[in-house]
């Protein structure tokens, strides 16, 4: 169990920091210009960075509290807030009608929401 729920933050830590690096350092013209970026053309600026680094945060909050033994139960609310953002993404995806992004961020909801349910409870680093 310890070694799935390590490898389920691995992935969803990848998945944030390729789109916190994106949303933060890509230009939001050029992100509304690809698949499953549209929504961006609707946002300003300081919202997509403002996601965007949220997005890196998550990825560091996901691995670097458990390995660094510092506050290591910031891994299960960081997979607790990264739920909260996938219900956003799915909502707005949702509205735009892109179920197979919908579908995918549900994936990522089901991935932090196993993290936080394993680090909170049978496998806690506490």
């Amino acid at each position: 169990m310890n070694l799935a729920l390590w490898i389920a933050a691995a992935l969803l830590a990848a998945v944030a920091l390729t789109g916190g690096i994106t949303k933060t350092f890509v230009p939001r013209k050029k992100l509304a210009a690809a698949h499953g970026g549209g929504w961006t053309g609707d946002a300003s600026d300081g919202f997509v960075k403002t996601l965007g680094v949220l997005e890196l945060l998550a990825a560091a909050g996901l691995i670097l509290p458990a390995v660094l033994d510092i506050a290591p139960v910031l891994v299960p609310v960081t997979a607790l807030c990264w739920v909260a953002l996938m219900v956003g993404a799915m909502i707005t995806h949702g509205r735009r009608g892109e179920t197979g992004l919908v579908l995918l961020n549900l994936a990522y909801l089901a991935l932090a929401a196993f993290i936080a349910w394993g680090r909170f409870g049978p496998e806690s680093f506490s």
